[in-house]
């Protein structure tokens, strides 16, 4: 027990810190709530002080005419006290009230400025977190127990301050009768004190322990009630595996902390007992006292009423103590996420971007994803020439997608250089590279959105007119899809929000068409045509080099019909350029493209 209060001692002092940061960020979301808030609290500190001294006078002169025997005449000189204690006990439940008002108020605009905060960082961290699974802990524990922590930690903070100022009001009252009797009051709920830091470090040490565990029972809820796994739930019938899953993992979680909390609530009754056992003793010297005819009835009841609500008032301040260590202990998470840096450097002085006018080089390029033993790519080197359509073809985990993802600076290469016109790209300003990029992604985002809203967020930043709209939808093909569906490109699409739901292919081509509002230099498509059958991508090849017309293409894809439209195609094995010419070069040449292409489309196609 002491090892555990010494290390709650020195975890207290390493997260106060955090304290003055917590204030800071509830007063930027929703500082006149705030001071109102406190302003609340501060008469409610001191009205149960006011009660209580107003009780001691109604008693000793209810006292006085019951010995006097007195009518209700001699109630009269007691009206102004009850009036006043009236309106005490009404301006305590209308401070309760309006505090709770300002309380929900004041965590609705703290919640949602956590919200932005954390959606800003997520924003702002690359890629290569997304690669690392403590990355993940981190942000669930942000996400979920740090969320509601801020504004829960200035109420606990209220709620201490409105205790403490209770308490020193109810010290001083208790102080008239004896020195001793506060010290005991104090000594009195060192227990619950014990009870509140030990709890609090199990507790924390438990849901660190479990975040992965927590975030499985995330995930196999998802499985089985969202519509991406739906089908192979079914078709599989995986629902009792993962419905076991779900449901032994939540047992264990459930079991560990049913434990925690039956050992918390023993050892908050036993620090009651004594809390109460300690009351003993100075209420049989007291009732002594006043059968003495040392003490009035109204100072007994005062002495009882302070030394209770002081004894109430020292639990709720260790309870609002332990609160706030608590919520230290989960703020620490959110902050720790929030100071994240971003891994890829920005230059110091970035460069202005030269516009792409004679092509992308990749120099002896070597890459491997964080905590990867292989290479993605290795020693890679890539001409592409601007105004061209360049293609790449491969097997899966040649290393197609990844040089995607470096030519957009998701990640940087631990050896070799991508040049842009001469320019090393990790010298340029990124958003300003990103923003001279469009891509259609292997597996493109669904919207569940409008029509419209699902192409304009290719280009959302200019705002894009309904004719900007419509032209990229015509050259993706998706224009006439979308003309069918009850309200054209204000239908909702998607099941979330009652919207139309699209085959894969017209998805695909909606995705296509926000790729290409985008008026970027560099195109990039990777696997344009996947979910297209051969009729429609027969319509859009057709229509493709017009689409790109003056500006830089590259295409990875499966298909060598689709590829045959490149001017140079490019061959990669392994994450490296194995073979590059022209589909009648490559042809020719007899080698991978040859026989890959002769599986594909059968020895009769030339």
């Amino acid at each position: 027990m002491i090892g555990e209060l010494s290390q709650a001692c020195g975890r207290l002092r390493e997260q106060l810190p955090y304290l003055p940061r917590a204030f800071r960020l509830v007063r930027h979301a929703a500082g006149g709530l705030t001071l109102a808030w406190l302003l609340v609290l501060l008469l409610q500190g001191l009205l149960p002080v006011v009660a209580v001294f107003l009780t001691r006078t109604l008693v000793d002169g209810l006292a006085a005419i019951t010995g006097s025997g007195g009518g209700w005449a001699a109630l009269r000189p007691l009206l102004p006290a009850a009036g006043a204690m009236a309106l005490v006990l009404i301006g305590m439940e209308l401070c309760q009230g309006i505090a709770r008002w300002l309380r929900t108020a004041q965590s609705e605009l703290v919640q949602d400025h956590v919200h932005e905060l954390i959606h800003q960082q997520g924003m702002r961290l690359d890629l290569s977190f997304y690669d690392d699974p403590g990355y993940y802990d981190q942000l669930h524990r942000a996400r979920i127990d740090a969320l509601s922590r801020p504004a829960a930690l200035i109420e606990n903070s209220g709620a201490l301050l409105q205790s403490l100022i209770t308490l020193v009001a109810m010290g001083g009252v208790l102080l008239t009768f004896g020195p001793w009797v506060p010290l005991l009051l104090l000594f009195s709920t060192l227990p619950a004190l014990l009870v509140v830091l030990r709890h609090t470090i199990r507790f924390h040490r438990w849901r660190l322990r479990n975040t992965a565990a927590m975030r499985k029972t995330t995930y196999y809820d998802l499985l089985l009630t969202q519509r991406e796994a739906a089908a192979e739930m079914r078709l599989f019938a995986l629902g009792p595996h993962f419905r076991g899953l779900f449901r032994n993992l939540r047992h264990r979680l459930r079991r560990e902390r049913v434990r925690l909390a039956r050992s918390e609530v023993v050892a908050q009754v036993m620090a009651a007992l004594i809390g109460l056992a300690s009351m003993v003793a100075p209420l049989a010297w007291l009732a002594y006292r006043a059968l003495n005819g040392s003490v009035s009835l109204g100072g007994l009841a005062l002495f009882f009423q302070a030394f209770f609500q002081g004894q109430r008032m020292m639990r709720s301040l260790l309870g609002s103590a332990g609160e706030i260590y608590r919520n230290l202990m989960f703020l620490e998470n959110l902050f720790e996420f929030l100071s994240l840096e971003p891994r890829l450097g920005e230059a110091p002085q970035p460069l202005p971007h030269p516009g792409l006018r004679q092509g992308i080089d990749l120099q002896d390029v070597s890459f491997s994803y964080p905590g990867s033993f292989s290479r993605a790519l290795e020693n890679f080197s890539l001409q592409i020439p601007a105004g061209r359509i360049t293609a790449l073809v491969g097997e899966n985990g040649a290393g197609k997608t990844t040089l995607i993802k470096l030519l957009c600076r998701f990640y940087d290469p631990q050896q070799g250089r991508l040049l842009l016109d001469g320019t090393d790209i990790r010298e340029l300003e990124l958003p300003e590279l990103r923003r001279r990029i469009t891509v259609l992604f292997q597996e493109p985002q669904r919207y569940h959105d409008t029509a419209f809203t699902n192409i304009a967020l290719g280009d959302i930043a200019a705002a894009p007119s309904m004719e900007r709209v419509r032209e990229a939808a015509r050259a993706a093909g998706a224009d006439l899809p979308v003309s069918r569906l009850p309200g054209g490109y204000e239908a909702v699409l998607g099941k979330w929000f009652g919207g139309a739901e699209l085959s894969g292919g017209e998805w695909q081509r909606l995705a296509l068409a926000r790729a290409f509002l985008r008026d970027a230099e560099l195109i990039i498509l990777d696997e344009p045509t996947s979910a297209m059958d051969s009729w429609a991508e027969a319509d859009w090849l057709l229509r493709f080099r017009r689409l790109v017309a003056g500006r830089t293409a590259l295409m990875i894809t499966h298909r060598f019909t689709t590829a045959l439209h490149a001017d140079m195609i490019h061959v990669m094995e392994k994450g490296r350029i194995v073979e590059s010419g022209s589909h009648e070069e490559l042809l020719a040449l007899g080698g991978r493209y040859e026989f890959s292409w002769s599986r594909q489309m059968g020895p009769e196609v030339p």
